[in-house]
């Protein structure tokens, strides 16, 4: 059992504050119990236990569904500060005593643009000849669905979708997501923005996400419109550029055919370029080996 004791000779215990921050999160005594794989009565009991040493109430019981009290704020505020420095000294002996994995998988947003990537990939590579780097591009929410699921040791991706609560996250690259169209699609002439319906009768070209359910995203549709959908961004460009539809892309991905004029920023209403910042991803429950350390700490960096 992890304890710790405060300055007035207090003994808390690891599980009460496991309890106390499933409490906050899922908002129920029943919830924290589902979470931690306890019965809600011993759940409550570690919280009785834990005001009882404390000498103060965590909870107000007066509503339906437990509400810290202002000291039981405070208290929470420092007790998941207390979590996280154990989860991390948890991850630094794990580092320590791990050994070199035979597989590692990076689980990346199709959005990004790999080159800078690259030499990352190569410099682990050419250090842990012995480990299989796995790169799995995925749409939408399939980076935080991969990396929650525990078939990723790494995300590249924005944090929509991720429980904040339970990763550790970094920034390292941005893109820029813009409507293009071919000029065959023949849209409407002029200098004016776009509206809904100028672009209803034209196909909107979306791809599918690989997140399922739990991360599905769908963001910079059109209401109303005709749409396909494909199954990754190589095909989506193929269409755009044929002129059978418009959709938004990558800025790094249509450079070229934007400059060449093979493509044209549109200007939409409803539908701006979009500035996304990804992020590198980990969970905080799953200490990295040797390898994904490495690759982690190298991500980013040129």
């Amino acid at each position: 059992m992890i304890r710790k004791i405060d300055h007035e000779g207090v003994l808390l215990k690891h599980d009460q504050l496991l309890a106390l921050d499933a409490i906050v999160s899922t908002g129920t005594f029943r919830g924290a119990a589902e979470r931690l794989n306890k019965s809600q009565s011993a759940v409550s009991h570690a919280i009785r236990l834990l005001e009882e040493e404390l000498e103060i109430s965590l909870f107000s019981r007066a509503a339906y569904r437990p509400a810290l009290t202002p000291a039981g704020e405070i208290f929470y505020r420092e007790a998941s500060r207390v979590l996280r420095q154990m989860q991390d000294l948890r991850s630094t002996a794990a580092r320590l005593r791990a050994r070199v994995e035979p597989e590692i998988t990076l689980a990346v947003t199709a959005t990004m643009d790999l080159d800078p990537l690259l030499s990352a990939l190569a410099d682990v590579g050419q250090r842990h000849p012995a480990t299989h780097l796995r790169l799995a591009m995925e749409m939408m929410g399939g980076p935080a669905a991969r990396l929650m699921e525990g078939k990723a040791d790494i995300a590249l991706a924005s944090m929509d979708g991720v429980p904040l609560d339970k990763v550790e996250a970094e920034p390292v690259a941005e893109v820029t997501i813009r409507p293009v169209a071919s000029p065959k699609l023949d849209l409407p002439s002029g200098t004016r923005a776009l509206s809904v319906s100028d672009m209803q009768s034209y196909i909107q070209v979306v791809t599918a996400g690989t997140g399922g359910d739990a991360y599905a995203q769908s963001r910079d549709l059109l209401p109303g419109g005709r749409k396909w959908t494909v199954s990754d961004l190589s095909a989506k460009k193929k269409v755009i550029v044929s002129g059978l539809g418009w959709g938004g892309m990558p800025d790094h991905m249509t450079r070229e055919e934007r400059e060449a004029g093979g493509l044209r920023s549109l200007n939409l209403e409803g539908f701006p370029p979009r500035h996304t910042v990804l992020y590198k991803i980990r969970r905080r429950d799953r200490p990295p080996g040797v390898v994904a350390t490495d690759l982690w700490d190298r991500i980013g960096t040129g």
